[in-house]
């Protein structure tokens, strides 16, 4: 088995909308089944007991080492604890050659898990050993490693319940909710409303409560300490019993409570001094420990901290007991699970030997041994949730606690006997504000009823019923796509919104250029919904990109398909027929939001008009002709429509129809140039999908010129010493074919043509480029361009002299190598009166020596 080569789908694809590995696979003949391979099955199931080859039993295809292959990925995650559930293995028009495609929750442990899987064919085959737990091990370190914490994952799910799209920036907890102008985003549980000098007010302990005790609040006494004596000298002015902390550290670390004589209270210090070179010592306050969890004006939960204990047996040690609780599988390391391990750290023994006991010390049966005085969760306490009995009024005084430091989310903690009680009827206090708080007791307590945080926190960043999206329209097809997208864009910035455009020449954002690069795949359409600056996004959408990362978003609110017709990069990527490239670009109408979503589609392309069948949404059908059969019956359904009659562009549907003249679109010449008719018609059913004014739509449409600031390389016209020169990208025999069209509509003398053809196109379709234009113009030239794309020199003007072998009309052919020689040629040549198309290749560049050739006159 060769692993040819292997893509992470990171959005919506041809195979699903999960995210998943793909992976190209060559077997070898015997590997085609592995009921023929000697040992294999006995060897599997050695390895692998929990993969059976009669469960991938298919009745209708042998069982090849790549359906193993994906069995092995699938069920290594799953053992990891992964949420995943979808795989396929599809044969390839190749021999032997399979895609293994497996989902994935994170893609490094994907990444893993597929390694892994091969590690094990290898095994089998060499015939040596499996560790299938230290395999398992490894993909569940990674996972939880790089895996979104409970508390970030508590608000990343309930942006999905809303509907809220998010995207992890980093592998740690920065996340981004919404899109473009929209957008918001958290670290773990601070929210980007949170104040850094709010967040630097609470890791200074000291400040924070002289904040808290100048607004009236209760906080315990006490000050900063330079030594162990010190301590111990700010203990005695305090009165015993005492807290000895560091000034800015979380979680509770470096935390002694309860501390009442000068040797506890100078070890205190030194263990708080290992985490933080300022140390606090205040007044210890009796009672229980609880966290209130404030977000925005509102106590939204509230827990009581235990710290960790064992209950002695009579039998164990202490330390057997730790090890015994540690077992349990709610308890993890860090803050991953639910519940952490307990550490038997310095601190703990230190506690123990308060009480006089030590890590092998065996409590009586039934004895409670508590192992530290702070109840922190990080340390391996226990949460009980209280938030329903918390008082009125103490829940009035946490909530001012947090305006009076200035956060947005904050977890405050308090020393007091009951909750139930106003917090000045009891001598109870405020000894500690969190920025960032954990969330894990609230979400999952270790008794009592789990609260919605995560949901609070959306709540107080969105407000209900936004769903923090922004428009966004994705355009795909074999031609038009740039120039539809590009007039999309002009009807969105007539709405008033800053338009955020990918396309194949570059990126802009509210019409300014920040890329230069063909930006029509996932990683463009990412930046673009990334951009603060962005009311709405039009995205050009390539088969490329598609195949090779699946689509950039999670879906879009309109999807429009230009055309498929006889395809273009055939021959590529396993797609060799126009069909199968249709369902590669119909990839975007499957991912229309659902209702309330459209799919605008050419009726006159039937590959075009079949999508509709898998649009999650509703459709807007196009085409020139008004009594096409599709536009008919939606008509007569009353759904929506669009058409040209009487020289007009007519929107049908529901609620009557809108016409606009052809003669006020500069894009198609009076209505002349009959694919931008149609490019015209897809940018119309958008604007109308999206629920534009028709105001708006018009206007959009009437003030778009394709010249070459706006579409260049998309049917630019020149008037070149009275001669009509024409530059365009077309670069496919349906575009040729578009071209001539509209060409035939242009009076002229004699037509010429510059033309290469890139070389990753299959034989046949560039034979077929020259073949439509010998028979529409009277000179072509020939040029070889720089980047032959695997070809050899000449094999490409090789293949257009051939397709030039029945011309009806050319008379005259020449070659040269360059671009720029090939115009230069032509336009030395041409004379008043006549026509030449320059099909160019480097745009930008072959733009600008037309520009300079006319300049100069």
């Amino acid at each position: 088995m060769k692993v040819l080569r292997t893509r992470a789908l990171r959005g919506p694809n041809i195979w699903s909308q999960r995210t998943s590995i793909e992976a190209t696979v060559l077997c070898s003949e015997f590997e085609t089944n592995v009921y023929t391979i000697s040992g294999f099955e006995a060897g599997l199931c050695k390895r692998f007991p929990q993969i059976s080859l009669h469960q991938l039993n298919d009745p209708h295809e042998a069982i090849t080492i790549a359906h193993v292959l994906e069995s092995v990925t699938l069920e290594l995650q799953l053992q990891a604890g992964c949420p995943i559930n979808f795989s396929r293995t599809i044969h390839t028009p190749e021999a032997n050659t399979y895609r293994v495609i497996v989902e994935y929750s994170e893609e490094k442990v994907g990444k893993l898990a597929f390694e892994l899987a091969q590690s094990l064919f290898t095994t089998i085959v060499e015939n040596t050993t499996f560790d299938l737990d230290d395999a398992v091990r490894r993909l569940r370190e990674l996972n939880e490693d790089i895996r979104l914490g409970p508390s970030t994952y508590s608000i990343v799910q309930a942006a999905v319940a809303r509907d809220i799209p998010f995207r992890r920036l980093t592998e740690g907890s920065l996340v981004q909710f919404g899109w473009g102008s929209k957008q918001r985003r958290i670290q773990a549980s601070e929210s980007d409303m949170t104040s850094a000098v709010a967040e630097a007010i609470v890791q200074d302990k000291e400040l924070t409560k002289t904040l808290l005790h100048a607004a009236g609040i209760p906080v315990p006494q006490g000050r900063h300490v330079n030594n162990a004596d010190d301590a111990w000298t700010a203990a005695c002015e305090i009165g015993a019993p005492v807290v000895v902390k560091p000034l800015d550290s979380n979680q509770g670390k470096g935390v002694t409570m309860n501390l009442i004589d000068a040797e506890q209270v100078k070890a205190a210090y030194q263990i708080a001094a290992e985490f933080s070179e300022h140390v606090l010592v205040e007044r210890y306050l009796p009672g229980y420990d609880f966290r209130m969890l404030v977000v925005g004006n509102k106590l939204v939960a509230a827990a009581r901290r235990d710290p960790p204990q064992v209950i002695g047996d009579g039998v164990q040690s202490i330390r057997q007991l730790v090890d015994q609780i540690n077992r349990d599988p709610m308890r993890g390391e860090g803050h991953v699970m639910s519940l952490t391990k307990i550490p038997l750290d310095e601190i703990s023994l230190t506690y123990l030997g308060s009480q006089g006991l030590t890590a092998e010390s065996i409590p009586k049966k039934g004895a409670r041994v508590v192992l530290r005085s702070n109840a922190n969760l990080s340390t391996g306490g226990t949460a009980t949730d209280v938030t329903d009995d918390v008082h009125p009024e103490l829940a009035e005084r946490v909530v001012a606690v947090a305006k009076v430091v200035g956060l947005d989310i904050c977890g405050i903690d308090i020393v007091c006997d009951n909750v139930a009680l106003p917090m000045e009827a009891q001598d109870g206090g405020i000894i500690e504000i969190n920025a960032a708080p954990g969330l894990r007791m609230h979400l999952q307590p270790s008794f009592g009823k789990g609260r919605a945080v995560g949901e609070a926190i959306i709540d107080n960043m969105f407000v209900r019923g936004d769903n923090a999206r922004i428009p966004v329209v994705t355009v795909t097809g074999t031609n038009g796509k740039t120039t539809t997208a590009r007039l999309i864009g002009n009807v969105f910035e007539k709405a008033k919104k800053r338009v955020g455009l990918a396309c194949t020449d570059g990126m802009y954002i509210n019409n300014q250029c920040i890329d230069t690069d063909d930006c029509s795949g996932p990683k463009s359409a990412r930046n673009i919904l990334f951009h603060p600056d962005v009311d709405a996004a039009v995205l050009e959408t390539a088969r490329g990109g598609m195949l090779r990362e699946g689509l950039g978003f999670d879906r879009c609110d309109v999807a429009v398909v230009t055309n498929i017709g006889m395809g273009d990069h055939l021959g590529m990527g396993y797609i060799n027929t126009a069909e199968e490239l249709a369902i590669v670009k119909r990839v975007i109408v499957q991912n229309v939001t659902p209702k309330t979503g459209y799919a605008v589609l050419n009726a006159a392309d039937p590959l075009v008009a079949s999508m509709a069948d898998h649009c999650p949404g509703s459709v807007i059908f196009f085409a020139q002709d008004a009594h096409h059969p599709i536009l008919i019956k939606y008509r007569a359904q009353h759904k929506r429509v669009i058409y040209v009659e009487n020289c007009c562009i007519v929107a049908a549907g529901e609620h009557g129809e809108y016409r606009i003249p052809l003669s006020e679109i500069p894009l198609t010449q009076n209505g002349s140039i009959y694919f931008q008719i149609e490019n015209a018609m897809a940018a119309i059913g958008a604007g109308w999908a999206v629920g534009l004014d028709w105001l708006v739509i018009r206007a959009g449409v009437s003030s778009f010129v394709s010249d070459a600031q706006a579409a260049p390389g998309r049917f630019n016209l020149f008037n070149y010493r009275n001669a009509t020169l024409i530059a365009d990208y077309g670069h496919n025999p349906d575009a040729i074919q578009a071209l001539v069209s509209a060409i035939n509509n242009i009076p002229s003398k004699k037509r010429s043509v510059v033309i290469s053809a890139a070389g990753d196109r299959r034989d046949e379709d560039i034979r077929q480029q020259t073949r439509i234009l010998g028979d529409a113009f009277d000179e072509i030239v020939l040029y070889q361009d720089k980047c032959q794309r695997g070809r050899a020199d000449g094999e490409v003007l090789a293949l257009l002299r051939e397709g030039l072998g029945s011309a009806k009309r050319t008379q005259k052919v020449s070659e040269v190598v360059g671009e720029d020689i090939a115009i230069e040629v032509a336009l030395s040549n041409l004379e008043d009166g006549e026509l030449c198309l320059i099909l160019v290749d480097q745009v930008e560049q072959s733009l600008g020596q037309i520009n300079n050739r006319i300049a100069l006159g």
